[in-house]
């Protein structure tokens, strides 16, 4: 039996060392010898999960629990939820709490969406809290200096952050604690300071050498001139302050007040266009979640500007075809599924945006008829290198952390946080213990596109959370941190546990692979089928037959995402809780 690796070679290791002590223990031998099972009944290499790859028990609560990806804001939800606070309170303070141990990946300076399972009305809600452009920045400034993409870094790409205010939505509809209260874990750690954890260090060293001349980056991220290493101590009393100021004035402790007027300032003296009207004419949108029925449950996504339909689109495409037939990792279901995405990304990279400002056909989009006609451009036996897109009449000529909480009342939240390419622009305001994100990147400066660049306009985003019902009830609140890896990561869970009959664990840890190369909202184009990463644990021989089809197979290089999940389960009224071992995070329950 083959091990499969779903992380590095150095933790995949020591987890395996660790699986092979435990079989050997005289704990498990007693475990064993209760249950009527012998030692002899295990053949060698045999694992206790029944799975070939690394993975480890789902944890199982009955009042509440959380899953995010640093252990101390996983403990600060579960400490919330403790104190009778509700899921989005848990999950309010998660995200504080990860904006200060993990400002790789999210941050106050970036934008937020969620989807709220409300028990009382048996509904779910839906909540865009993305920041649109600054009025100031016209299409014609790009022009001027000559630019035909928006850079990743500096004052350019900079947009409202809509991370605050997406905060202060949340609690107002769904809050039962005080936001001093919610806030209080996160203000204590950034006071006191907090060890940093192990992938967190890689990240934040990798940010070192491309922020480190961003104004204001050094004296916020890099005490001692250099980024933390695992273990040493973070403290970030700039941050403590700006949430103080929040958990005091609501809203205005950062759109208003102190903090939008330092905002302002800064970025007048460097260069940039954010201004403090910006700040203060930002509102987060409730929006009605759209899905489409898998095998009998019901996926669920919010709307563009980000790209969650792009799983749907997907989804309905491979309900066409019988992986659980193909099998698990077979050159079949790899391929069907590579094709899908090709599919979904084009029309991604042509009719996702701000649909406020234009008019994306997403009901035709997520549609079986749709997908029924998309389907026959699909050859079984090669590979497109380029799809055209699907409603070509409606172009008028788009890093991250995912945390989940669940409440002794029901009720369920998807959140999902980010900068935008770790810490997102590079640009701190003096003393507020944040870096602003660079979501502007992700507009087109082709004139005339639904994402092409415009004042006041919220840009194609990556970020999405999700939400699975079956018959109308709650199933799996769930997500996937990654740029363009989402959507892909989504589907990979939906059918590692729907078409696999894996377990939420088993469904994050199972090895994941991954299609780079699509056409781009940005306007980039794809014209030679991209390419494919496989993490460690695919067969060699369905490597070889997908490349005989004509994929192209580079070798790995990250980038695989990051999972958090819980499951509901009605019969015993109990929720299962799930985090992948790609990040340093953890699931808990009470």
């Amino acid at each position: 039996m083959k091990s499969w690796q779903t992380t590095s070679p150095r933790r995949f290791a020591s987890t395996t060392l660790l699986s092979l002590a435990l079989l050997n223990s005289a704990m498990l031998g007693s475990m064993m010898l209760g249950s009527g099972l012998l030692s002899s009944d295990l053949q060698a290499g045999d694992r206790v999960t029944g799975k070939a790859f690394a993975t480890r028990s789902e944890v199982i609560a009955q009042h509440g629990m959380a899953c995010t990806s640093h252990p101390l804001a996983t403990q600060a939800a579960i400490q919330i939820l403790r104190q009778d606070g509700s899921a989005v309170d848990a999950a309010i303070a998660a995200n504080a709490v990860l904006a200060l141990t993990e400002p790789t990946g999210c941050g106050i300076g970036g934008d937020l969406f969620a989807i709220v399972w409300d028990s009382k009305s048996q509904a779910l809600h839906g909540l865009n809290g993305s920041g649109r452009s600054p009025m100031s920045l016209t299409a014609e400034e790009f022009q001027r200096r000559g630019l035909t993409k928006i850079p990743s870094y500096g004052p350019l790409p900079v947009s409202v952050p809509g991370c605050v205010d997406g905060w202060i939505e949340l609690h107002r509809k769904f809050g039962r604690l005080p936001l001093e209260q919610v806030l209080a874990p996160a203000i204590q750690y950034a006071n006191e300071g907090f060890p940093v954890t192990e992938v967190i260090a890689m990240y934040w060293k990798s940010g070192e050498r491309v922020f480190v001349k961003q104004p204001g980056f050094k004296d916020t991220f890099l005490p001692n001139g250099r980024a933390p290493k695992t273990g040493e101590i973070f403290r970030n009393p700039g941050l403590a302050s700006t949430l103080t100021r929040i958990a005091q004035h609501g809203r205005d402790g950062f759109y208003a007040g102190e903090t939008a007027k330092t905002i302002d300032e800064f970025m007048k003296r460097n260069g940039g266009f954010l201004t403090a009207d910006d700040l203060a004419a930002h509102k987060s949108e409730w929006v009605q979640p759209v899905s489409v029925n898998y095998r009998g449950y019901d996926v669920w996504e919010l709307p563009p500007n980000g790209q969650g339909i792009a799983a749907l689109q997907m989804l309905n495409v491979l309900e066409g075809y019988d992986l659980k037939t193909m099998g698990f990792g077979s050159a079949d279901h790899l391929h069907v599924f590579f094709e899908a995405k090709k599919l979904a990304f084009e029309d991604r990279a042509r009719l996702y945006a701000d649909m406020s400002m234009v008019n994306v056909p997403v009901n035709e989009l997520i549609s079986e008829e749709y997908a029924n006609k998309r389907r026959t451009l699909l050859k079984m036996d090669r590979a497109a290198d380029q799809y055209p897109v699907g409603i070509p009449a409606a172009v008028d000529e788009g890093d991250t952390i995912y945390l989940t909480v669940a409440d002794k009342n029901r009720n369920m939240v998807s959140l999902i946080q980010s900068n935008y390419r770790g810490f997102g622009s590079g640009m701190c305001p003096e003393g507020l213990g944040f870096s602003f994100q660079d979501r502007g990147e992700m507009f087109d400066l082709t004139p005339g596109r639904p994402n092409s660049y415009a004042p006041g306009k919220r840009p194609f985003h990556t970020i999405i959370p999700a939400f699975i019902t079956k018959d109308g009830k709650p199933f799996l609140s769930f997500g996937v941190m990654g740029g363009a890896t989402q959507p892909q990561g989504h589907v990979q869970i939906v059918t590692n546990i729907i078409d696999f009959e894996m377990n939420i664990q088993e469904a994050g840890d199972a090895p994941r692979l991954l299609h780079n190369g699509s056409s781009e909202p940005t306007g980039e184009q794809m014209t030679d089928g991209g390419s494919i990463t496989f993490e460690s644990g695919f067969q060699p021989e369905v490597i070889e037959e997908l490349k005989r089809r004509g994929h192209k197979v580079v070798p790995e290089r990250g980038g695989f995402g990051g999972y958090q999940g819980i499951r509901y389960d009605p019969v015993n009224n109990v929720y299962y809780g799930a985090s992948e071992s790609r990040k340093d995070g953890m699931a808990a329950g009470y």
